[in-house]
């Protein structure tokens, strides 16, 4: 029992070896023009280390509604800028999953396919439920808390009571998205084993209105999206040159734009 169970293991690691292997291989010489290394690295390593600032940020405060309401009226800096990281991470993670499901196709192309589509529409959901955390602590600034603690209850209501609406419908793919793509990253080859399993584990962590940082499910969750995602950004930013005069130039260009259109920009 113990010889066929030794051989059944070393079988499975052979097997997991050649999909690595068969994966590496047929990306070999695949260059994505869209979105490129750089992007792709960025989103990679920082998506996932903005989220887990938000949640850290956040994390000393009970994590679920109306308890987030007051913490903002205590500690508005602090809120606002963990759910901007928390944002900004979501932002950043679709270049990372693109690339992710990208490597994916080369040898399990319908697995990909439906992986990465997944992923990104529930990440478009988690940015919709953003903007009704930003709303909501802005207007406790011209309201007061007991006002938009009503009022965050009764969109809760209405909110489950609604039939039809988008993001309500592509609530789903926010969850189960993550073991779509986990799935397809090991049977590709893209991940190991314990790399796709981190993976999966960000269909623990809630969606929603005012959820805050969840012990110990959000760290598990996001723990297991860094364990996932981070080597594999590390490793696109050493497989090629460093960037060009002209791509420094260009970056900072765009930041010196972003910066002004933040400052000067129309209000309102």
């Amino acid at each position: 029992m113990n010889v066929d169970l030794r051989g059944r293991i070393t079988r499975w690691r052979q097997a997991d070896a050649g999909r690595l292997a068969a994966n590496a291989t047929a990306n070999l010489d695949r260059h994505h023009p869209f979105p490129g290394r750089w992007m792709s690295a960025i989103g990679l390593i920082c998506g996932p280390a903005l989220l887990m600032t938000g949640l850290l940020l956040r994390s000393p405060f009970h994590y679920f509604f109306p308890d987030q309401l007051a913490t903002y009226t205590r500690h508005p800096t602090l809120l606002t800028a963990a759910y901007a990281c928390f944002a900004c991470g979501v932002i950043l993670l679709w270049p990372a999953i693109m690339t992710l499901a990208q490597r994916i196709v080369a040898t399990s192309p319908l697995w990909g396919l439906w992986g990465g589509c997944l992923v990104i529409v529930g990440l478009f959901t988690r940015t919709f439920q953003f903007g009704t955390d930003h709303l909501a602590f802005h207007l406790t600034d011209s309201f007061g808390l007991q006002a938009m603690i009503n009022g965050i209850d009764d969109y809760y209501l209405a909110w489950r009571d609604t039939r039809w609406h988008p993001f309500r419908t592509l609530s789903g793919p926010a969850f189960y998205g993550w073991v779509v793509l986990a799935i397809a990253a090991y049977r590709s080859g893209a991940l190991g084993l314990g790399r796709s399993v981190a993976l999966g584990l960000m269909s623990m962590l809630a969606l929603g209105t005012l959820k805050g940082t969840q012990i110990p499910q959000s760290f598990i969750a996001v723990g297991g999206l860094c364990i996932a995602l981070v080597p594999m950004g590390i490793a696109l930013l050493r497989s090629g040159p460093p960037p060009t005069r002209r791509a420094i130039m260009w970056l900072v260009a765009i930041i010196a734009m972003l910066v002004l259109g933040a400052l000067y920009g129309p209000r309102g």
